[in-house]
């Protein structure tokens, strides 16, 4: 189950940071916390318009390391409030995942779908 802060901050204006392992080291790419949705099943599924070397590091070693927040949110400590998660992801081009978000944003070429294996509030 998603925490419910973390859901908050979903619905918030904020940035979101996507870590994947390639061959040459780490890679970073951020997304808007508005792109993202909850699946039914608490799966994470997030557009993709570019995201190559995203998606090539992925094809190779699933996990995944997340970061986002929110200024907007009560969090640990006052108002500001983030999650570290930890999963696993594929990406996905067809088939329901991918016609939902296509249908919300006309430019995304694939759907990011990231089971969630932990969530951790760093702030």
């Amino acid at each position: 189950m998603i925490p419910v802060t973390l859901q908050k901050i979903i619905k918030t204006d904020g940035i979101v940071a996507i870590a994947t392992q390639g061959p040459d080291g780490p890679h970073l790419v951020n997304t808007w916390n508005s792109y993202v949705h909850v699946a039914p099943d608490d799966r994470l599924l997030i557009p993709a318009g570019y995201m190559r070397k995203t998606e090539a590091n992925i094809a190779a070693n699933p996990n995944v390391l997340i970061t986002l927040g929110s200024s907007k949110v009560e969090g640990l400590h006052g108002v500001g409030a983030g999650f570290l998660i930890k999963g696993k992801a594929k990406f996905l081009t067809s088939g329901p995942d991918f016609d939902f978000l296509k249908a919300k944003f006309s430019w995304l070429r694939a759907t990011m779908a990231v089971t969630i294996e932990a969530t951790t509030q760093t702030w």
